[in-house]
This record gives C-alpha cells, structure tokens and sequence, in this order.
C-alpha cells in the first residue's frame, strides 16, 4: 500500500500523528500541493477529487478522507485503542470528534477558504468544483471559531484529554485543528488556561512532529 500525503496539510497530519501513536509506518509519497500536483491529471486518476490524504491498496483500490484511514489502521492495529475499547469511551470520542470536526475545522475552512487568494474559485475543496468565496462565510467562521475555543476549554477544564483519562482521536483532531488554525489567523485566548494546557501537553508528544 501507499499513502498519499502533503507535508503541511491538515489531514495528511491527522493521519501521521495517528501512525505514530500506533508505531505504524507505511511507504508514503508526498504530494507538492503549493505546485498543484494535487491538481494534475496523474493524482486525480488516484483521487478524482484532488485531496489528500489517501491509501492506494496492491489491488488498485484507493480510500480517501483521514478519518476512514485512521478507521482502516485501527482495525488492522487496535493497540493503543485510540478510537475507545468500552462502548461509553468510544460514544464520547465519536461526540467529540464530530464536534471538533463541525464547529472548530469546519471553522477554520470557513475563514481560510473564504479569504485567501489561493483558494479563489476553489471555496470547496473538491477539483470538480468552482465555487467562488462568500466573505459572509468567512465571518461566521469567525463566530464560530470563537464559540468552539470557549467549549473545549471548559470542557479540559476537569479532565486531561478531551474523551476523558486517555489520549484519543479527538485530542489528535482538535490538535491538527488548533495549528491549522494559525493559517486562517484564528487563536485561542490567552485567558483559556485549559485550553492550553492540553495544546502544550498534545504538542509535547512525539507524534505531533510526524
């Protein structure tokens, strides 16, 4: 098998910061997305949308969105069980990562998206599609962003890790998301001492440089 990956993007980081948690390694090939390669006819025979990250099989299937990926590995490698082993853990670190997902990176893409000059005509990330920025978009991302750091700082205000005792899938996606972050100019208070606690605590751990 190989992975499909780009060095800075959200996603493909998600994906790393996984494996290594798992101790897992896989051949990778990077995808230069400041060139466009992402774009080109020979990645999107691989994945017609243009995104990465994604996992090419021997037989020639391909499976796309981080996400399924880490699903993948973890099925194949369930130790350490960062997806949950009791069905409570698992419920939480779903509910977690849907609203990471939802109301925090959804954010950022709002901002990001709407915004920069890169992304003009490319408001989705989809190589199919061409749809214009909406600066409305870009300032609810703004109301949002700010509504999701409030959360999750309350929410660490009792606990070390976001579904709980352990390290799971949602501290890895709130990790990726708080840094993408940065792109859009989005930050979290200085006030939401729980907050960053846990970033500095995440940040700390080996996998976060994969």
């Amino acid at each position: 098998m190989k992975l499909y990956d780009a060095p800075w993007a959200p996603s493909p980081r998600r994906v790393r910061i996984f494996l290594a948690e798992k101790g897992v390694e896989v051949p990778r090939e990077a995808i230069d997305l400041r060139s466009g390669e992402h774009l080109a006819d020979a990645y999107l025979r691989i994945n017609p949308r243009g995104a990465v990250p994604a996992l090419r099989f021997d037989t020639g299937e391909v499976l796309c969105e981080s996400a399924a990926i880490c699903r993948y590995f973890e099925a194949l490698h369930p130790e350490p069980a960062l997806f949950g082993r009791t069905p409570l853990e698992i419920g939480w670190i779903e509910s977690w990562t849907r609203r990471i997902e939802g109301d925090g990176y959804a954010a950022v893409v709002y901002v990001l998206r709407n915004t920069a000059t890169a992304f003009k005509d490319r408001a989705i990330p989809d190589a199919g599609l061409s749809i214009a920025q909406i600066p409305e978009l870009a300032a609810r991302g703004a109301i949002m962003w700010d509504a999701f750091v409030e959360a999750l700082d309350v929410r660490l205000s009792d606990r070390p890790w976001i579904a709980g005792v352990d390290y799971s899938f949602a501290d890895i996606t709130a990790l990726v998301t708080l840094d993408f972050a940065r792109a859009a100019k989005l930050a979290v208070p200085e006030h939401f001492a729980h907050l960053r606690r846990w970033h500095s605590a995440a940040s700390a751990r080996p996998s976060a440089s994969a």
